[in-house]
């Protein structure tokens, strides 16, 4: 049982990182960027934009569907996480929660009519966020880990 715990704190300072970060970097978009885009570095902008569809404004006009979809890919990603034996899966699993945690808390506590807050515009990219790029890093992640795990089995011959 104690091995369990373990994952269960590192499951959820992970997410609850995520959470925090994206909401206070959203927070202060919605602020500092009301006036207008601010350019960073080369043709790197911040610049406000609400998304009412998924990560990477995908799906859009749907928002009942895909506050539905978050909620049980969080919670089956969750259970994952809390579950694998692999560190690096935890890990990987805990920012895809906290990520899509993050993009549901917009929709849910902001007044967006359910759009999520994106602001990094990145050339040829949809706009994105913090909680975006949890997804993402999450998700290639778990990807990398099975390929290893993968080349770890020995071979069915």
């Amino acid at each position: 049982m104690k091995g369990f715990w373990s994952r269960a704190v590192t499951v959820f300072v992970v997410v609850a990182l995520v959470v925090l970060l994206d909401q206070v970097t959203k927070t202060w978009a919605e602020n500092a960027l009301r006036r207008g885009p601010i350019d960073v570095l080369g043709p790197i902008k911040l610049e406000l934009t609400f998304n009412s569809g998924f990560s990477f404004s995908l799906g859009r006009g749907h928002p009942l569907v895909i506050t539905a979809a978050a909620v049980v890919i969080a919670i089956g990603v969750g259970a994952f996480a809390l579950f694998t034996p692999s560190r690096l899966k935890r890990i990987a699993a805990a920012l895809v929660v906290g990520g899509a945690l993050g993009n549901l808390a917009d929709r849910i506590f902001r007044h967006n009519h359910g759009a999520v807050i994106d602001f990094i515009r990145l050339p040829h990219w949809p706009v994105f966020n913090l909680a975006d790029s949890a997804i993402t890093v999450g998700v290639v992640l778990l990807v990398v880990a099975g390929v290893i795990d993968g080349r770890r089995e020995p071979s069915q011959h």
